[in-house]
């Protein structure tokens, strides 16, 4: 049977679902929209001559420019939101929306139209849990826009109302909208993510198939070469076992040299057929899967500092993880990054927790990690940006940083490839800089470099290892 190579945690499923909405798009939609909005406002108002209340227009409009303002101040740019904080998101602004239409004549204003928006935008991003919600929201509000607004006044006193049947079929066609809008966005959406996932497993199909052929070919040249000295071998000890007939004891060696060698050529044979799928292979303690990841660049002359250890006196046992490649290779592009601005020495610390028992369950494990170096740090006006690819500086710092550091490039790319298979695997992660900005230099430790926290929940890289046969098992054959 074949093994299971899903990722646990269900992380694919994670990526292309949640958790992939920058907290910076939504903003930038929130700034189009509070722009729109005031230009309608003030040109409805000054220009057309328009009954408008302006002083709530401009109330609603600098709530959401607050939210803005606060969201900017409270989170980093990269900030990415899962599915329920961007689902709030997109409400705050459906609400804000239909209380600008409240004060401005209801569905007798055309721009009723946008509130299909926020709808539209969670079909294609969030999940249908969160665009039913905000569905059902918006045909709410729309109705009772229907029926609840001030009146649209020109500057004479008249009232602007359309007709009722014109009405009518406005909110039908924005509820169908709504609908319409929405369904063919998420359609298309999960079209493509469904593409996505297709061709990201042919990848990884045709990668594996591409080291098992390499691999084969290893063990083919192998047997090729080893198939003399093991005939050499197996017809020696079967004369020497006739010659030593007399002799029980040495008859019997030279028949055990002989089974022996049949056992290699089978081993040889088996593994250039089908190979093997050493189970070891698959999870390890998390420390030697860190020093694994780190191997690389401890000889390049940086000291390098490892220590694991339970956090806050846990009595847990170091956890057994998941050996995965995204985790392997999201922490060395971490290790390589603190070593290429390391002045002597980085360090690589991991801990974990203990489960608690809280509001009657036990909470699962915290497995933490953090990379830190003596260099100078990360600079000010980056630190929020960092896991964003392509970053770009003054070319006058960019000089002084190649000075430093020959070779490096400094796009932000390996940060970037860090994060996101890291957080694949379910890590969060947070840049900052251990030094103290209230200390003198002579004042703060070692560390005082660039720092990076990477931290996972236990049930998305912790493999349960069965106590009764420990964490290795017998090898078994690899189906293809």
């Amino acid at each position: 049977m074949a093994r299971d190579t899903r990722p646990r945690g269900n992380s694919l499923a994670r990526d292309l679902s949640s958790d992939w909405v920058r907290l910076r798009t939504l903003l930038l939609l929130r700034w189009m929209a509070i722009f729109g909005q005031t230009v309608a406002v003030v040109l409805a108002s000054f220009r057309m001559g328009l009954q408008v209340e302006l002083g709530l227009c401009f109330l609603a409009i600098g709530a959401s420019v607050l939210s803005n303002m606060i969201a900017m101040a409270i989170f980093p740019p990269n900030q990415r939101l899962n599915d329920w904080d961007a689902m709030l998101t997109l409400l705050f602004d459906l609400i804000q929306l239909s209380f600008l239409l409240f004060l401005t004549g209801g569905l007798n204003n055309p721009f009723a139209l946008l509130i299909v928006a926020p709808v539209t935008i969670s079909a294609t991003a969030l999940t249908l849990r969160s665009t039913v919600i905000l569905g059902i929201a918006a045909t709410l509000l729309i109705t009772g826009l229907a029926f609840f607004h001030l009146p649209l006044q020109t500057a004479d006193g008249r009232e602007i109302i359309i007709p009722d049947l014109i009405r009518t079929g406005f909110w039908v066609s924005i509820v169908i909208g709504i609908l319409f809008l929405s369904g063919y966005a998420r359609r298309v959406s999960r079209e493509i993510h469904t593409m996505s996932r297709a061709l990201m497993a042919a990848h990884e199909a045709l990668a594996r198939e591409q080291k098992l052929t390499d691999l084969g070919g290893v063990v083919a040249a192998a047997a090729h070469e080893l198939g003399t000295p093991l005939a050499t071998i197996k017809l020696v000890s079967t004369e020497l076992a006739e010659e030593l007939a007399d002799n029980k004891v040495l008859a019997e060696d030279a028949m055990l040299i002989r089974e022996q060698a049949d056992r290699c050529r089978d081993i040889l044979r088996d593994m250039g057929q089908m190979g093997k799928d050493d189970l070891h292979m698959h999870s390890a303690l998390f420390s030697a899967v860190i020093r694994e990841a780190a191997e690389p660049h401890i000889f390049r002359g940086i000291d390098v500092n490892f220590q694991f250890a339970p956090r806050d006196d846990s009595q847990n046992a170091e956890p057994v993880i998941d050996r995965r490649p995204e985790i392997i290779h999201g922490v060395r592009n971490l290790v390589q990054n603190a070593v290429d601005f390391a002045s002597k020495r980085i360090w690589i610390e991991g801990d974990w927790t203990d489960p608690k028992w809280v509001d009657g369950k036990w909470t699962d494990i915290e497995i933490r990690l953090c990379v830190t170096d003596d260099g100078d740090g990360y600079p000010q006006d980056l630190i929020g940006h960092l896991g964003d690819p392509f970053l770009r500086r003054r070319k006058v710092e960019r000089a002084d940083n190649d000075l430093q550091r020959p070779g490096y490039e400094g796009m932000g790319l390996g940060l970037f490839i860090s994060k996101t298979l890291l957080e694949r695997s379910g890590a969060s992660l947070k840049f900052s800089n251990a030094s103290n900005p209230f200390l003198l230099l002579e004042e703060e430790s070692e560390k005082r470099g660039a720092q990076v926290e990477v931290t996972w929940k236990g049930a998305d890289i912790q493999v349960k290892v069965d106590q009764a046969r420990g964490p290795l098992g017998e090898n078994q054959r690899i189906q293809i």
